[in-house]
């Protein structure tokens, strides 16, 4: 970040977010935004997923580019859907254990949405996809897994942690790390110097 560049702040808690970001360079600072996340969600009702978690990484974004109008504020969002349903992060540990069984044998589709607020314009906005196939998941194995992963994937849309034994679940992943991690990252970089917040 050159002495012209604005502050950047990412408008997540997301530790894979900000582990993405320290382990590309990028100089930021973190403030997780407040939103109804539903409520945006039940306007949006018949939208596309990836319009649902690009309006959401918006939203995020400008929730925190009001607080902060001389920064550029990075907002992100991941939304998942299984056999036409599209899945929140789990309620508890039963509704975790619901969602794996629903998921089991099946393909998910993770949408990773970023987009990058000032003032009060959105600068810039895009999704990934990454599609992710769950192998057939004994009870027996959810039981394990969520004995040694929750309260941690109560936090992720999906259930896992692909970093953690949340690569256990799966037999075959199409699409970039970065997507399944929850940031469509290289569009974001390519943003950023776009933007002069990185050097070209």
């Amino acid at each position: 970040m050159n002495a012209r560049s604005p502050k950047l702040i990412l408008a997540s808690k997301s530790a894979s977010r900000r582990a993405m970001l320290d382990a590309a360079g990028v100089t930021y600072e973190a403030r997780p935004a407040s939103i109804d996340e539903r409520a945006l969600e039940d306007e949006m009702a018949g939208s596309a997923p990836h319009e649902i978690a690009e309006a959401l990484a918006v939203a995020k974004a400008a929730a925190i580019a009001k607080e902060e109008p001389d920064a550029l504020v990075l907002g992100s969002d991941s939304l998942v859907v299984a056999g036409g349903k599209r899945f929140d992060k789990p309620t508890d540990r039963a509704n975790a254990a619901e969602h794996l069984r629903f998921f089991s044998g099946k393909a998910i589709e993770l949408h990773s949405a970023a987009a990058l607020v000032r003032a009060n314009t959105c600068e810039w906005s895009g999704t990934s996809l990454a599609k992710l196939h769950v192998r057939e998941l004994s009870e027996d194995f959810i039981e394990h897994y969520l004995s040694c992963e929750w309260p941690e994937i109560g936090f992720t849309v999906g259930c896992f942690r692909i970093e953690a034994m949340g690569v256990q679940l799966f037999e075959e992943i199409e699409g970039d790390q970065f997507t399944v991690l929850g940031m469509p990252l290289l569009p974001v970089l390519g943003a950023l110097r776009e933007l002069d917040v990185l050097p070209s």
